[in-house]
């Protein structure tokens, strides 16, 4: 959940009110967020200078991401105003900015969206809202400027028609935002490589032949997005006119962080609510009118929002409740059983009936709805794999092995190249967009993340003994997600000596424990058998198969290989950094159930 900063004292002047920070609390609860800290109770040296509250708002909630957003959504739950109606404005010669897409941009940015906040007035606070709200919509649904970037400019300052343009480094030069040297494409990429703000965006476009770029009628830049305002047009305190342009690789997110950016802010214009619109024309002659600020129609059913919250209420009632949430609700004058919404630009979390009926609950008072006891008795207990994997659990902690949890994500070399394992392309679900290198597939195996938790405690006394029981994700085009999970056991040995009949005798007490008999490979008997393996994550001659002749729940005899265990290779516990023979198990729990 992000978290938004609000100046205490400016937050309760507009909700008409001094509340205390327990009133405070029960407001933010009643509302649906948390109040995480009240600064006014901070008596160190470091508490700032004017109090601040720091509210967890849901990551879906755009227009709560701002000090505005919050005291207007307040002021309207609490009955103190209503909801405010945004218009786009044209200007009086009914003559609209143009930004005219050049073809060359489909390389990298196809889309592009733009508005005018005209007669602006900004003070210090406003101007600090409005860029700390550009910030937390790049970090959350922009997602790091991947999928969409902001460029606000000061009208005054660059003359419309507006062009968008894809063009190489080199051809793309001006004065980026608070420098004073002008750059190119190039340098701007060397200068910021090491700033710690601008440089974890730099990937975004960097390796393109193209790089995007806003020039105005002048051929003088605004931007150059994702990564840097012209230093020619930026905002000041005395910026009366605001252009606002939004490039994008996703065209449902660019309206998005339009819609929320103006809506927020028109509040401050000479005409509050007032949006001026900007015609944006793409190459094949599409000609698109931006922002589109008309409401999105919405509906649910009477007797669904009653039997989901256990409430008995008229229609009336519901509209009334759903008006203090900032939607537009009424009574369908052909069903009565049916509450029509206008959903306004600010709320996109509202996608489904089931938000709706969360917005009347919520409205309603969550402590307020009736307790009742379920209409059916059930009897709690574990699923059987569970049951099966604790029981795997307390064997091996009685062995004297230790229980670790490393993280279920891991790095691509971990996964395959340290363990000598090839990549098939169809068996690990990868990142699309990983964070960082540690962090790009789901793990196929418990071993990379259980090698690595010994290696970071190879310190500790001879021998370490460690062990794992949890899922791996595995590609399956079968199901609806195309994708399952899979329990596993992992244990691993590492001494002076390599420990393989440990290892084994491991095996062998937990499909005792199991109540597993060890067979023949040539019988019909049910039960396990291990057969002498060459695997390349182990030592040659040092692996073995574990092989599972079960009936599985279609009633049918199955043998199936469930996993393995050995030695492992020199080369993978060098890659692990580690520096005393090991030996490792692994194998599919899910067979036992």
């Amino acid at each position: 959940m992000p978290t938004v900063n609000i100046d205490k004292q400016r937050l309760f002047e507009a909700l008409e009110r001094d509340y205390t920070t327990e009133e405070f609390n029960e407001l933010c609860f009643r509302f649906g967020i948390e109040l995480e800290e009240d600064s006014s109770e901070d008596t160190s040296a470091n508490a700032p200078e004017r109090p601040v509250l720091k509210i967890d708002v849901p990551a879906n909630r755009y227009d709560l991401l701002c000090e505005e957003g919050m005291a207007a959504a307040l002021r309207v739950f609490e009955g103190k105003a209503k909801p405010p109606v945004y218009r786009v404005v044209p200007p009086a010669d009914g003559k609209l900015q143009q930004l005219i897409v050049k073809p060359e941009t489909a390389q990298i940015r196809p889309f592009v969206v733009g508005a005018i906040l005209r007669g602006v007035n900004f003070n210090e606070a406003r101007y600090n809202s409005f860029i700390d709200l550009q910030d937390k919509l790049h970090n959350n649904i922009c997602r790091k400027r991947t999928l969409a970037s902001m460029g606000t400019h000061d009208l005054d300052t660059i003359q419309g028609p507006f062009t968008y343009e894809a063009l190489a480094p080199e051809l793309i030069k001006f004065t980026p935002l608070n420098q004073t040297k002008e750059m190119d494409g190039r340098e701007l990429m060397e200068f910021y490589d090491a700033d710690r703000n601008l440089g974890k965006f730099l990937h975004i476009i960097r390796d393109s032949p193209v790089y995007p770029v806003i020039y105005d009628a002048n051929r003088t830049v605004c931007s150059l997005p994702p990564i840097i305002n012209s230093d020619h047009s930026k905002i000041q305190l005395t910026t009366k006119n605001v252009f606002i342009e939004i490039t994008a690789t996703d065209e449902h997110k660019v309206n998005t962080v339009l819609n929320t950016l103006v809506a927020m802010f028109s509040r401050y214009c000479d005409e509050p609510f007032t949006i001026e619109p900007v015609e944006v024309v793409y190459p094949d002659g599409t000609v698109k009118v931006t922002p589109n600020l008309d409401p999105r129609d919405a509906s649910a059913k009477v007797d669904y929002i009653n039997s989901c919250t256990g409430l008995e209420l008229q229609p009336n009632d519901i509209c009334a409740l759903l008006n203090k949430m900032c939607l537009d609700a009424s009574v369908d004058t052909k069903d009565t059983n049916q509450i029509n919404v206008k959903v306004p630009v600010t709320r996109w979390d509202i996608l489904h009936a089931c938000d709706i009926m969360e917005d009347v609950a919520i409205s309603y008072g969550y402590d307020n709805l009736p307790r009742q006891m379920p209409g059916v008795n059930t009897v709690a207990s574990a699923l059987p794999l569970n049951k099966m994997s604790d029981h795997a659990r307390r064997e091996l902690a009685l062995a004297g092995f230790t229980e670790v949890a490393p993280l279920i994500l891991c790095s691509h070399d971990e996964n395959f190249k340290f363990l000598n394992r090839e990549d098939d392309n169809k068996t690990a679900i990868k990142l699309a967009n990983p964070k960082t290198v540690e962090y790009q597939v789901v793990r196929t195996s418990l071993l990379p993340g259980v090698l690595k938790t010994v290696s970071w405690n190879k310190k500790l006394p001879l021998p370490i003994k460690v062990f794992e029981v949890s899922d791996i994700g595995l590609k399956d085009e079968s199901r609806e997600r195309r994708a399952r999970n899979e329990r596993h056991v992992c244990v691993t040995y590492s001494a002076k000596t390599s420990g393989f009949e440990i290892v084994h005798g491991i095996l062998d007490r937990l499909m005792t424990m199991f109540s597993t008999s060890k067979v023949s490979k040539d019988s019909n008997e049910l039960g396990y058998w291990i057969e002498a393996a060459d695997l390349p994550t182990f030592f040659p001659g040092r692996s073995a198969n574990i092989y599972l002749r079960y009936i599985d729940a279609a009633n049918e005899q199955k043998v199936e290989n469930i996993g393995a265990f050995g030695v492992l290779h020199p080369s993978v516990l060098a890659s692990f950094e580690l520096p005393y023979p090991t030996t490792a198990l692994e194998f599919n729990l899910e067979p036992f159930v």
